[in-house]
């Protein structure tokens, strides 16, 4: 009975040990499991946040969002100018009754332009005066609309008296006229200063633009 009760004794502490290894095994594979696997990548480090960065990074851009808004509402603005140009012009001057008067040089080397007086059937209607800047823009090839005005259908007359500095320096005046139809639809007449190279002398030539 002693042998018996000791082997008892001893088959349940081997039982005992046995079911206790099984438990840590089972506890150790359970730790493996969870635990990162050997060789692999440590979690990222988290960047630093840093506030002031952040807030100027923000700040750039809605400025730059700003800019374009900015842009975008000047090109708008300017367009709608133009079309309410265009069209006050309309209004003021009908094509039916419309009549504009242009200036153009040629080469210019016999006359510096200094003002234009224009008429209209004896009546005077502009008188401009040009700085250095805007007489040089028309010897480079520039049109300048000196007048433009409503006219109602007939024969017409338009005189141009141009005054400025002609040859060797000495001031110079000299007219030119046209006597024109103005029939439906816009009339435009263009006044040309040229020069006439085989006398030396600048020529003024009002003419209508076909």
């Amino acid at each position: 009975m002693a042998a018996s009760s000791w082997i008892a004794s001893a088959a349940g502490f081997v039982l005992g040990c046995t079911l206790s290894l099984a438990t840590a095994q089972d506890t150790a594979t359970e730790v493996a499991a969870n635990a990162p696997a050997a060789g692999a990548d440590a979690p990222a480090a988290v960047p630093e946040f840093n506030p002031k960065a952040a807030k100027g990074a923000q700040a750039t851009g809605e400025f730059h969002a700003l800019d374009a808004d900015v842009q975008d509402l000047k090109k708008q603005v300017l367009d709608l100018n133009k079309d309410l140009f265009l069209l006050e012009e309309e209004l003021l001057f009908p094509s039916n009754t419309q009549v504009a008067v242009f200036v153009s040089m040629d080469v210019g080397d016999f006359f510096g332009l200094d003002s234009v007086e224009l008429k209209l059937d004896n009546k005077n209607v502009t008188n401009y005066l040009y700085t250095d800047r805007e007489a040089s823009a028309l010897v480079k090839g520039g049109v300048q609309r000196l007048f433009v005005g409503n006219l109602k259908a007939g024969q017409h007359e338009l005189v141009a008296v141009f005054t400025g500095e002609g040859p060797h320096t000495r001031d110079y005046r000299r007219g030119a006229s046209l006597k024109f139809e103005k029939g439906i639809g816009p009339k435009y007449i263009e006044l040309t200063i040229s020069d006439r190279e085989s006398k030396m002398q600048p020529e003024f030539v009002v003419k209508e633009w076909e």
